[in-house]
């Protein structure tokens, strides 16, 4: 059936074999993201079975589903509609309003359980967390968090590059080592996690340039795609291919490169312009935006381009690549937004593991 995402699992071990035994060589957990791949049994099995030390998500439908002894983290600040959801299926959550706090205290309460908080610090890329200026913010949520008897005060956590494109360094993740230390100090707690950050500190890791005093690491796109997020280049020690997706010609037609007839606004709203580069050998293969990011998909073929996509077809010309036929499968290398949204369109897109 196609299309289909073809998922190398042995690959992707070896991946996380070399991110975790990097990591734990100078003593931090890593907690592998599950996200992209909407917590995909197949691939959760793997990090089961690796030395990986736990399981994180942004959603809590896939932390629901996720079968492991190891611990389960919530990345996204919870809304307060999902409290006890949060506590049932997440071990460990990363918070940074009181009032929050305050009712996964209470479900905690109701539910039994123990629950561990993160406390996120905003150390500039101005995503989550309490901005590293307000102190006095910080150490009231951190005494809100001490004061809940069934929650656990476990660490404080930093978020870069998701949103400002912030570079991980020595400053700001640096900066949340002395805040963990300063709150340890002050209310003589162990505070065990020093949540430091995510793929973009591969460069510090390669680098031994980690500040001391970091515990853990939020690992996806480095294990799945093998990319660097701070450069967004692929790493060398890491499999780069661990996904591919393979679609299918339905159409391969000799047409013009530019439309006839007067120009609108495409299935999307968008007002496109072509440049007229002579007579081109066009194929469609069938996947289209419903299911990919059409810009996150590199060819397998050089010789393969990719000229556009509606919901339905993407567009490819196959001027120096003549020989495909109807019927015939390309295959590309998508990046992280495409193999999200690949993940995300399962009633779709098929699934082959190579084992």
């Amino acid at each position: 059936m196609y299309p289909k995402l073809i998922i190398d699992l042995k690959k992707l071990r070896e991946n996380l074999d070399w991110l975790t035994g990097e990591c734990h060589s100078i003593g931090i957990k890593v907690a592998v993201v599950t996200k992209v791949f909407c917590a995909d049994p197949e691939i959760c099995a793997v990090i089961e079975e690796s030395d990986a030390d736990g399981f994180a998500d942004s959603r809590l439908q896939n932390l629901k589903i996720i079968e492991t002894h190891k611990p389960k983290q919530l990345l996204r600040i919870a809304m307060q509609s999902e409290a006890e959801d949060v506590v049932r299926f997440a071990d460990i959550s990363m918070q940074s309003g009181i009032e929050t706090i305050r009712m996964l205290g209470a479900a905690a309460e109701k539910l039994r359980k123990k629950h561990k908080i993160i406390l996120m610090i905003d150390m500039g890329d101005l995503r989550e967390g309490i901005f590293f200026r307000n102190e006095g913010r910080i150490f009231e949520t951190a005494e809100a968090i001490i004061a809940e008897p069934w929650l656990e005060f476990f660490g404080v956590g930093v978020n870069l590059t998701c949103y400002g494109g912030i570079i991980p360094d020595e400053e700001n993740v640096g900066g949340l080592v002395k805040f963990a230390d300063l709150l340890r100090e002050k209310y003589n707690i162990p505070l065990p996690i020093v949540s430091g950050g995510n793929s973009s500190m591969m460069t510090m890791l390669k680098e031994h340039r980690i500040p001391k005093g970091v515990t853990q690491l939020r690992l996806g796109e480095s294990f799945v795609l093998g990319n660097n997020t701070e450069t967004g280049l692929p790493m060398d020690e890491l499999n780069t291919d661990c996904f591919v997706l393979e679609a299918e010609l339905v159409e391969v037609q000799p047409k013009p490169s530019k439309p006839i007839g007067t120009s609108g606004l495409n299935a999307f709203g968008e007002r496109v312009t072509f440049e007229d580069r002579g007579p081109m050998l066009r194929g469609i293969l069938a996947i289209g935006r419903q299911d990919v990011n059409p810009d996150g998909l590199t060819p397998i073929d050089p010789g393969v381009e990719i000229i556009g996509a509606s919901s339905d077809h993407l567009l490819v010309n196959l001027n120096r690549s003549p020989n495909y036929n109807v019927g015939d499968t390309i295959r590309f290398i998508p990046d992280y937004g495409a193999l999200l949204k690949l993940c995300t369109a399962e009633k779709y897109v098929a699934r082959e593991y190579v084992k």
